[in-house]
């Protein structure tokens, strides 16, 4: 790893203490992925609730400027008694991993004791939502927040024609500092054995004098609601499927 100079190394701090604010608040992933709310104008959508699950997380963090990156691989757990998490591989900078990924999981961990996670889901309390269009084989639906929160997304839905959840996609309603000008947040969803569930998320910041950074989190599932999954899927034909 090449040395840095002192100006540098500020901006080098700056970026991770911006960067480790941007994505602890945009990209914690629900460990419910629940769909609107029924409305004639939207389409129907019939929900099994995802309510244990068990997935290896696989983390990677960098900035584009700077030569800093880092991966992390994790095993992590939610059911009835929270939010539990193993890491199981690891490389590259170590303040990456330190102030960057596991930032993330122990954020997700604090969000799911509070049941802070009402705050972004896809219902009309925390949304409003528009005309449906469509294009490229896909449905698309405009999702405008009703407050500025960290947690909620100014984009839209993407289904596919049967009306399936396939991601949401935008810039967070409110920047989590003042060192971030906008975070763009895409988050993929697929149904394991049934279940509705994550299986990617994408986070791009702007940091103010160190430039765009990047997150990405995939996420293999062993268990969903106390079952073993019949075949894990891979993560690459999943995203194909979802449009990544």
């Amino acid at each position: 790893m090449r040395k840095l100079q002192p100006r540098q190394r500020t901006a080098s701090l700056l970026w991770v203490v911006a960067f480790t604010l941007a994505i602890a608040a945009g990209t914690v992933t629900a460990p419910v992925a629940r769909a609107p709310e029924p409305r004639p104008d939207l389409p129907a959508f019939t929900d099994t609730p995802l309510q244990q699950y068990r997935a290896l997380r696989r983390m990677h963090a960098i900035s584009e400027r700077f030569d800093h990156e880092g991966w992390m691989d994790a095993w992590t757990e939610f059911d009835s008694g929270g939010f539990r998490y193993e890491i199981v591989a690891e490389r590259g900078s170590d303040k990456v991993r330190n102030k960057v990924l596991r930032a993330l999981l122990k954020r997700e961990q604090e969000m799911i004791a509070r049941g802070d996670f009402g705050r972004g889901e896809l219902t009309e309390e925390n949304y409003e939502f528009g005309a449906e269009t469509s294009g490229d084989g896909v449905r698309y639906i405009t999702i405008k927040p009703k407050r500025k929160d960290v947690m909620l997304i100014d984009g839209r839905m993407v289904l596919s024609p049967e009306g399936e959840l396939l991601r949401v996609e935008g810039l967070l309603a409110r920047n989590p500092s003042f060192w971030t000008s906008q975070v763009h947040v895409t988050r993929h969803y697929s149904r394991v054995d049934g279940v509705r569930v994550p299986i990617a998320t994408e986070s791009i910041a702007k940091v103010k004098l160190v430039g765009r950074s990047r997150l990405n989190v995939d996420y293999e599932y062993a268990s969903v609601n106390g079952r073993a999954v019949s075949a894990l899927p891979a993560i690459a034909e999943i995203s194909r499927a979802s449009g990544r």
